[in-house]
């Protein structure tokens, strides 16, 4: 049996973000008096409450632009069968799109028309610059 590497990725993406020090110094006094275990706990939390506030708005963009949700993994035989069929994909997700460690770039670009990531995209440097002008 050949030795094969697993990628392993984050179900999560690190964001950085710039914050004022009053909301800053809000924010400890919160987590210091227990509403929150800590900084990132109250800044999720704020951002769950509002998607939670927008999920309909959320929802009628994503079946008017008919995005997958969630996550959506593309692999190596999937792209195979559709460049064998001479179709093309139109990729539209939001969350997480994963295209499998061994799809080269090659097969990315004959495959993939268009690729649109509201989220997050885990790829190989070589597909990713493979559908470098094909990523809205």
């Amino acid at each position: 049996m050949e030795n094969m590497a697993v990628l392993r990725f984050p179900d999560t993406e690190k964001l950085t973000l710039n914050i004022g020090y009053v909301d800053l110094g809000k924010i400890d006094l919160l987590v210091r008096e227990g509403f929150y275990s800590n900084r990132s706990d109250f800044i999720r939390t704020a951002i769950r409450n509002q998607l939670s506030a927008q999920a309909a708005e959320v929802e009628r963009v994503v079946v008017r632009q008919t995005f997958d949700v969630g996550l959506r993994d593309f692999s190596r035989a999937e792209l195979e069968a559709k460049r064998k069929s001479g179709e093309r994909l139109s990729i539209s997700v939001v969350g997480l799109a994963r295209i499998a460690s061994d799809v080269t770039g090659e097969l990315a670009a004959a495959t993939i028309e268009s690729l649109t990531v509201l989220g997050a995209l885990q790829a190989s440097p070589e597909v990713k610059a493979a559908l470098a002008g094909r990523i809205r």
